[in-house]
């Protein structure tokens, strides 16, 4: 397998739109058994569901070039969709009283779009960078800190490498997703306490 091949399976097997559905009902199930597991699906369907059928209908009508959206032009329509179907899983968590730690981690989410999104509109920020590292960061904490924390730095330098050698980022760009993913996925765990 050709080293661009293994690069381009990362990229579409750990992509933002699969981190997000698959991470919450994880999340849940881990921290919160069966019920956690409910909320973790209800918050996947919203925040990673909605993006992705509106990604899907970009690329199908010709209006996007893929699912990953390497124009950057064209990723304001899909980010603000993602930003709403966001503000509208909080809301509805926080109504219907989830767990603290899934309404944390829709929050995290809040936060990364709040900076990722204008960012994008100059420079292209990675996304696949930015949510993988958050998803390291909430998954340290509900396993094992140590061996999560060095597994998922070892999955996100696959990541970053996979979207530079496709040419879609620079090192610069993967980097500063990370750090942005990182920073506000922490930070929003600390203010909810959790860290």
């Amino acid at each position: 397998m050709t080293a661009d091949l293994v690069a381009k399976r990362v990229t579409d097997l750990l992509a933002p739109q699969v981190l997000v559905i698959t991470m919450p009902p994880a999340v849940g199930l881990i921290a919160h058994g069966w019920s956690g597991g409910a909320w973790g699906l209800a918050a996947s369907a919203l925040c990673g569901g909605v993006p992705a059928g509106v990604i899907a209908l970009g690329v199908r009508s010709g209006r996007l070039d893929s699912h990953h959206i390497v124009d950057r032009a064209r990723r304001t329509g899909p980010l603000l969709a993602a930003v709403a179907a966001v503000l509208v899983a909080l809301v509805l968590l926080v109504a219907l009283g989830a767990p603290t730690l899934l309404v944390a981690t829709v929050t995290a989410m809040l936060v990364a779009l709040a900076v990722t999104v204008p960012v994008t509109m100059r420079w292209k920020i990675s996304f696949h960078a930015a949510v993988c590292a958050g998803t390291v960061v909430v998954l340290a904490h509900v396993l094992p800190v140590a061996p999560t924390a060095l597994a998922g730095v070892a999955v996100l330098a696959v990541v970053c490498w996979a979207r530079v050698r496709l040419a879609h980022h620079t090192w610069a760009q993967v980097v500063a997703g990370a750090l942005v993913g990182t920073a506000a996925t922490w930070a929003t765990l600390a203010a909810f306490g959790l860290s």
